[in-house]
Order: C-alpha cells, then structure tokens, then sequence
C-alpha cells in the first residue's frame, strides 16, 4: 500500500464528524484540497444532546449526504460488554473508554464508504494521538483498498489558534469563536468515558479545574446517605438493576447517572501513548467504575481459581490490544474466545455501595458459587476438610526449596 495519495482518484470521501472545531475546518479543507464530495457521518455513543447540531453545520457548508446515527446500543452490546468481560485496564487505571469506541466508528466509516461507492475515508485524530492508528488499522482490516486521509498529517495548521483563524477566514461556524477567548481543550463525550485532554491538561502537575468534569459531583459534596445498588449477571453480563431488566446500553446510562451522583469514576492519568509520547487526561467513567467492581465480585465466586488467574494474566495483553487499536485482529478474536468461554457460569447478583466517590461490594451470590461454607468456615465443618492434609501438601511444595538450602545457596 502506497502512502502517497492521487488526489485525482477522489472523488468521494467519508468524513468522522463531531460537528466541533477540527471537523468541521476538515470538511471544508477536504472539499477545497481534493475536489471532492464529502459525505459526514457522525455517531452518537452516548454524547446525546451534542450530535443533532453537526447536521445543520455540514448543512451549511453544503455537505448533502449526512449520515448520524444512533450507535449506543451496538456500541454497549458488542464492544463495551465484551471488553468488560476481561476485566481490561490499561496500565492499572484506565478503563479504555476512548480506545474501545473508535474500532465501531470506524467499521461504520467503511460501511457506508461502501454503501456511496467513496475512495476514501478521513478523520479528525492527530499525528501525536492514538485515534489516528485506531481508526486507520481498522479501516485497514475492514477494507485495505480504501484510502485514509488524516489531514493533521497534511496540511499547515499546527495549533488550535490556527484553526479558529482558518474558520474565521472561511465563514465556518465555530460555537466558542465568538467568545474570543482562547480556543477551548479537547472534550469527547460518550457512553465511556468522558474524556478531555489539552489545554490546561498538557502538563502533569496542574490540578485540573472542576469545570473539566462534566458527568460527576465533586465527591465531597456527593450525597451523604450512601446508596445500594443490585446487580443481576447472566454469563458475565449485566442484566438488570434493582430487578428492572435492561439492554447494555441501558445499564450503562443509569450506572452514569447513579454513579456520577455520588462522584465515582473521576480519573486524572498520565498514559503512554502508542505513539510514544506520555499525555495526560481526565476521564468520567462512573458506569465503568461500577462494572468493573462488580463484574470482579461474581468471578470472585463463579470462577475457578486457575481460569480467574489465567484471566488476570492476559488481561494486560488484551488491554493493549485495544489501546493500540487492534480490535479487528486475531489476536484479540483469538483472546475473546477464551474469555467469552470462561464467562460460562459467571451469573448470579451483587450488591454494591456508592459512596462519596467509592464503590464497594457488600455482597455477592450465585447458584453458580464455588464458595462452599462448609469448607471455608473456621468451625467445626464436620470432616468436609482434614487439616492434617495442608501438611504433606506444604511439604511437598516446600521440596526444591530445601534442596536448594542444603546445597549452601543463599535464598536471603
């Protein structure tokens, strides 16, 4: 594949649009750089009330093919909840909300590049982020023969001043522009997480300011009565709250709004990039935050103790897969496999209770459960466990290391 693109083979090209300040400078720069239609195609995963206003701004840069689409539902049921299954954190913290939802943009980015007969698709990621590789190794494995058009990696525009001034010269409408103040940070909204970056955030030691975080109270002010919460699993899925049966999509808006009420999920994180830089963020994860607390407590009594360790192992492997953008890869179908496989028996309920930015288990059942009070209880158990077994048990596990010892070796 050639990285040299003809501009003479565009004719039509498939925008990702959010409708804020890069894409909409995108969708004109596209227009006048390569002659060609562009068709924008804008996904609400959750940002709302945020999606309906890119119609009317690529309306009135003369764009005729708009495609926005409701997204959530695909997005919570088959890229969220599996990822969950795994229990995936990238580097000990972050819980992959970004990284999880660009494989999904961009498999509707080369479905509907297909469905209009386009040469290429283009996006609004720059040349220092992880999205650009998201979004293009999907693509690639999706469909290698449509071009990809990054312009962050083409054109002069280097700052977000630059833009602004570029809008301004165009007549493109930019919500903020009329402030005059300077251009704003980086905020993207979703199902999970939200996430902001930029501006204040491009350096580590700042405290970041409260007006950042837009789904949560401060936890100090978070409500003083904690609140308890019912979790019904079916086959490491949530199911239910509080007995109100939901789809994916559905857990996830009332775990944000319940979650983010007693102001759980606040996450202020130097990550390394892909790319290779370190980069600072602030993330809004109240659903996630909840999920995974949870999602442990039912495996802690419904899976084996190897396959819950084998489990661990992996885990970090298969964050990394989808930090670095290989969702569409055989790896990552190959680890699914065997995640979906232990998922098996991980059904049954847990409570939990949100407190003042906390998330903690007070309970846990299964029909499913390995638990077995009569062999865990410290009281009489009846003969259902001789003690006097651990003996030979620790003995023969103690064996290398006294072969070790009685040859001098220093094990201190």
């Amino acid at each position: 594949m050639s990285n040299k693109i003809d501009k003479s083979t565009i004719n039509k090209i498939v925008l990702a649009y959010s409708g804020g300040l890069d894409t909409s400078i995108i969708a004109k720069w596209l227009q006048d750089t390569y002659d060609a239609e562009v068709i924008t195609f804008t996904a609400d995963i959750g940002q709302g009330e945020e999606v309906e206003p890119a119609r009317a701004k690529a309306e009135a840069m003369g764009i005729k093919n708009i495609h926005i689409e409701d997204l959530r539902a695909e997005f919570a049921r088959d890229f969220v909840f599996p990822m969950f299954r795994a229990n995936a954190i990238y580097e000990g913290e972050y819980l992959l909300g970004t990284s999880i939802a660009r494989p999904l943009i961009a498999k509707r980015l080369v479905e509907i590049a297909h469905q209009h007969d386009a040469d290429a698709i283009s996006h609004g990621a720059t040349g220092k982020g992880n999205d650009q590789v998201r979004f293009e190794l999907g693509a690639i494995a999706l469909d290698p023969s449509l071009k990809t058009i990054a312009p962050w990696r083409e054109w002069d525009l280097s700052s977000r001043e630059s833009l602004m001034q570029y809008a301004e010269e165009h007549d493109i409408p930019i919500d903020f522009a009329s402030s005059k103040k300077k251009s704003p940070y980086s905020m993207d909204a979703k199902l999970l997480p939200i996430a902001e970056e930029g501006g204040q955030l491009e350096a580590p030691s700042p405290a970041a300011s409260e007006e950042r975080w837009r789904g949560s109270v401060p936890p100090t002010p978070a409500p003083a009565p904690p609140e308890y919460i019912e979790l019904p699993y079916d086959k490491g899925d949530i199911v239910a709250i509080d007995g109100e049966t939901l789809e994916p999509y559905e857990v996830m808006i009332k775990l944000n709004k319940l979650g983010g009420k007693h102001g759980i999920g606040r996450l202020d994180i130097v990550e390394n990039r892909y790319v290779g830089m370190k980069s600072r963020g602030c993330y809004e994860t109240p659903a996630g935050t909840i999920m995974l607390k949870a999602h442990r407590a039912i495996e802690s009594i419904t899976l084996d103790r190897e396959a819950s360790h084998l489990k661990d192992e992996l885990m970090p492997r298969y964050a990394k897969i989808i930090y670095n953008g290989y969702w569409f890869s055989p790896e990552r179908e190959m680890l699914q496999a065997l995640i979906d496989k232990s998922q098996e028996y991980v059904s049954g309920t847990v409570r939990v209770k949100l407190y003042k930015g906390s998330v903690s288990v007070v309970g846990r059942k299964s029909d499913n459960s390995l638990f077995d009070e009569k062999i865990a209880t410290f009281e009489d158990d009846a003969g259902a466990y001789d003690q006097k077994d651990a003996e030979g048990f620790i003995r023969l596990n103690g064996l290398r290391l006294a072969i070790e010892a009685s040859k001098g070796r220093d094990l201190s």
